[in-house]
């Protein structure tokens, strides 16, 4: 594996991972007063774009770390919908 490569996953992760808290405490509460609709739909489409070029230009951390915080974007954005 290519040095870019393990900064990229790395990157990936330190970035994906910062989601998880925000979207178990969302599930948990199910409170999303603090949490902008507009920002949250905007990001998560950003997220599926940027997940369709990760797969188009075959960068697998890019396709990766998209795909997963496009899921707990999704989820944030799902609950701030249902629970505004």
């Amino acid at each position: 594996m290519k040095l870019t490569d393990i900064i990229g996953y790395l990157a990936a992760f330190g970035t994906t991972i910062s989601f998880l808290p925000q979207a178990v405490k969302t599930i948990q509460t199910k409170n999303t007063a603090g949490i902008s609709l507009s920002m949250y739909a905007i990001f998560t489409t950003g997220t599926l774009f940027w997940l369709i070029y990760g797969i188009m230009s075959a960068s697998w951390p890019v396709a990766a770390a998209n795909a997963i915080t496009f899921i707990f974007a999704s989820t944030i954005l799902i609950y701030k919908i249902r629970y505004k």
